[in-house]
């Protein structure tokens, strides 16, 4: 299994690239749960986890801190399709975007969690094999 994870894609995004992928996946995914769910607020948020967790995975390791700031804002770009939009105007559209980012916070904090923490471990892991390569490099 481990040999198989090794052979997937393995991009690095900069810290815009990441931006730009999760907010396109998102308003992708917003677009298609209108289609496929009616508009499903909680199918849009179960689908906003992996793709913070992809976003997280994927950012380059001098970006690392951008993931936990792009994925909300991703969040609040793809409920543009999702949320109802009231009357059908500009103040309903704003009013329906507002509304499903008040009902759906769990989600977006959840989300938010899990490409916090993720970074949170990948630059850990970063931070100690710098260490080893330093005290592993002969004196000069």
């Amino acid at each position: 299994m481990v040999r198989a994870l090794r052979g997937m894609p393995n991009p690095r995004l900069t810290g815009l690239g990441s931006g730009l992928f999760c907010a396109a996946v998102m308003t992708l995914l917003g677009f298609l749960g209108e289609l496929l769910f009616g508009a499903s607020l909680t199918a849009y948020g179960v689908l906003f986890v992996p793709v913070s967790l992809l976003t997280a995975l994927w950012v380059r390791r001098g970006d690392l801190l951008t993931a936990p700031v792009v994925v909300p804002i991703a969040f609040a770009v793809g409920l543009v399709p999702v949320a109802e939009s009231g009357d059908g105007g500009l103040g309903g559209r704003l009013m329906g975007i507002v509304t499903a980012l008040a009902t759906e916070a769990g989600w977006l904090y959840g989300g938010t969690l899990v490409a916090g923490s993720t970074v949170i471990v990948r630059r850990i892991r970063l931070m100690r094999r710098r260490a080893a390569a330093a005290r592993n490099r002969p004196p000069a």
